[in-house]
């Protein structure tokens, strides 16, 4: 793909709507530098990002290769969690922060897969993903799709706009996948989290994965990812990871790495990224 954004105009994807719509967009969105969505859409094999993406995403997986690893096996874990709130706990509502870029098994399709009926918001302030959004907006006939532009900083906002596709008084499951990283300040991160949790009934769960300073590698790759002009991401210990699920009950096994979270294979890869699912009383 070239970086002449060629792929934003109209005549080439009608997701992005009139050519005012797609002309507003390409004025957004800054190419010169790496992007946090676009890069890890190169590391799960996308094909929506830039130059500046994928230089930085060789020259980390030069330094760290467990960093692809950890980009794919974290979407296997969305995977697994949504169908097991889906198809085991009932869950028919998921409110998904931190959107990214469409790949394969996206909330939606995964949910809608294991129940029709399900209704999904996304959430994210992106140019580029809000450019993609009609692509997250398929929909079962029985269920319904909706993506809303908002920022995870004004969680009120968020549940607000929400509230026009969720029923509130019926359980929801909050998704946060690699996305708290990007708040520096671990307090403020937790108090974001409980915020948006305080807004959903009793019965609703929440799943977050993201990145852990639990080697050298990741931490040398956070630090030259950190380097790059893009929006800063922190690797955080195990224990805060474990810290946004206080006052939930976890569902088993727990806060693991997220190749062992409920794993599929055998002998699952170890990684630096580690989530959980917890439920609200």
């Amino acid at each position: 793909m070239s970086d002449n954004a060629q792929h934003l105009g109209p005549a080439a994807d009608p997701a992005f709507g009139s050519a005012e719509d797609a002309a507003e967009v390409r004025a957004r969105i800054d190419t010169s530098k790496p992007h946090s969505a676009r890069f890890w859409n190169y590391f799960v094999g996308g094909k929506d990002n830039y130059e500046k993406d994928r230089e930085l995403g060789d020259h980390i997986r030069e330094i760290f290769p467990g960093l692809v690893d950890v980009a794919r096996t974290s979407r296997q874990f969305l995977g697994r969690a949504v169908r097991h709130l889906a198809t085991e706990q009932g869950i028919r509502q998921f409110l998904d922060i931190g959107t990214g870029l469409p790949t394969a098994d996206n909330t939606h399709e995964v949910a809608q897969a294991a129940a029709p009926d399900s209704r999904i918001v996304y959430v994210d302030n992106d140019p580029l993903v809000l450019a993609h959004a009609r692509a997250l907006l398929t929909s079962t006939p029985e269920g319904v799709t909706s993506y809303i532009d908002a920022d995870l900083y004004d969680p009120e906002a968020i549940l607000e706009k929400a509230a026009a596709t969720l029923d509130f008084s019926r359980p929801v499951a909050l998704i946060i996948l690699n996305t708290l990283g990007h708040v520096a300040d671990y307090d403020r991160a937790r108090d974001l989290v409980a915020r948006l949790m305080a807004g959903l009934p009793s019965g609703s769960y929440l799943v977050i994965s993201d990145s852990t300073a639990t080697s050298e590698g990741m931490i040398a790759a956070s630090n030259e990812y950190n380097k790059s002009g893009a929006i800063p991401y922190y690797v955080r210990e195990v224990a805060e990871i474990g810290g946004f699920f206080d006052g939930l009950d976890l569902v088993e096994p727990g806060v693991e790495q997220v190749t062992r979270w409920r794993a599929e294979s055998a002998d699952p890869t170890p990684v630096d990224a580690y989530g959980a699912v917890g439920r609200k009383a």
